[in-house]
């Protein structure tokens, strides 16, 4: 158990610190490798406690990039929808919508990879589309990171605004499915020891991710939030064809 919780602790720093190098958070990484240790319904509870940590660790460090303009038009219509993305887990079969998800999160990354300096123009539908539907996905799959992540690096936000922004939104909408989850008992009383264990990786992946961010240029960034984006819906498609046996 204690070689789990060591080898679970470790891949969760990795996770965020991977995170905030890429500027989306650790879910999209987190969630595949916790669902190692638990089973999807506890990852959901344990994922969104662990961010409630890091994007406050993240809004602290980055602070001065906040945009609140951008902040407030994609994060209220990403906290209204992850409420019912949260209520329908005790409904909808998640792994199929998480399957169809990694997909349009491949073909627009590559597109993106390949289009590099073109930009997403900043209306407001765009950010409460962005919003409501990275939101959605958050409550439903445990992860929409990479879809706010993909409409705030197509309008070219410089790193830290983009960080900044993106960890107040996350705060809000991880703060509302958390009390959705816990209150169905995703998260159970005999892994309430994690805890504290979360709150030092929250801070420590996010610190250090910060220091290596001052040797990345903004290029560089954007690259990073598009192939760890690549890299790991591609992880997901594998393990769900793997998981029932279709092959690819």
């Amino acid at each position: 158990m204690f070689d789990n919780m060591f080898l679970f602790v470790l891949l969760a720093l990795i996770a965020e610190i991977i995170g905030t190098i890429s500027g989306f958070g650790s879910s999209i990484l987190f969630v595949p490798l916790a669902s190692l240790f638990f089973d999807f319904k506890t990852v959901l509870g344990i994922t969104a406690v662990f961010h409630v940590f890091s994007n406050i660790s993240k809004i602290i460090l980055f602070r001065q990039g906040i945009d609140r303009q951008i902040a407030l038009r994609l994060g209220i219509p990403a906290v209204l929808c992850v409420i019912p993305g949260a209520w329908l887990t005790a409904f909808v079969p998640a792994r199929q919508m998480e399957l169809l998800m990694n997909i349009v999160l491949l073909l627009l990354s590559v597109y993106l990879a390949f289009n590099f300096n073109r930009t997403l123009k900043q209306s407001n539908f765009n950010l409460y589309a962005g919003g409501a539907s990275s939101g959605f996905l958050a409550g439903l799959v445990g992860t929409g990171g990479a879809i706010r992540g993909l409409t705030l690096v197509a309008f070219n936000l410089p790193k830290t605004i983009f960080i900044a922004t993106s960890a107040l939104i996350d705060l809000g909408v991880d703060s509302a499915r958390a009390a959705i989850y816990l209150g169905n008992g995703y998260f159970r009383r005999e892994l309430f020891f994690l805890v504290p264990l979360l709150l030092l990786v929250g801070i420590l992946g996010s610190y250090l991710g910060k220091r290596i961010l001052r040797h990345t240029s903004e290029t560089l960034f954007r690259y990073v939030v598009l192939f760890t984006i690549i890299g790991t819906s591609l992880f997901e498609m594998l393990k769900y064809f793997s998981a029932s046996g279709t092959g690819l």
